[in-house]
């Protein structure tokens, strides 16, 4: 009886697993980034601009699905679509633009007193967020991809 080959994991396992790291990379790095400016580095400039309009304490269940959402859609939009760390970062700086420019001047156009000097600073801050959560991504998935080879 012929013994057969053993066969490792197929390029769609090594994918796979590429993904869910770059997935894993990308949330950990949005994450704590975004707790750490908004709990402590902005948190007075967030305090100051929105006072009475902020809550007490999170409201976990929204704040969860939004970063379920946009890791997701970092990792699918400049993780998996781009060519290399710098291009992820790139996608990455464009999609923060487009994302909190939208909260940003969406609440600037319908809120009243919705401070306007908050509007560049928190549209910086997303550019920078997301250009750095999917080079993360991207260089996790690069070292599982690299591991393989």
């Amino acid at each position: 009886m012929k013994s057969r080959p053993e066969k490792g994991p197929g390029p769609g396992a090594a994918a796979t697993a590429a993904a869910t790291l770059a997935t894993l990379a990308t949330a950990a790095t949005t994450l704590v980034l975004d707790l750490a400016w908004l709990g402590f580095v902005a948190r007075g400039l967030y305090d100051s601009a929105l006072g009475p309009l902020r809550r007490p304490e999170v409201l976990w269940p929204a704040a969860l699905l939004f970063y379920a959402f946009y890791v997701a859609v970092t990792v699918a939009w400049a993780v998996l679509r781009s060519e290399g760390p710098l291009h992820a970062a790139r996608r990455g700086a464009g999609l923060g633009l487009v994302a909190y420019a939208t909260y940003e001047l969406t609440n600037w156009a319908v809120l009243r007193d919705w401070p306007a000097w908050i509007v560049p600073i928190d549209i910086a801050w997303g550019v920078a967020l997301t250009a750095a959560a999917a080079l993360a991504g991207k260089v996790a998935q690069r070292g599982v991809e690299g591991a393989r080879r």
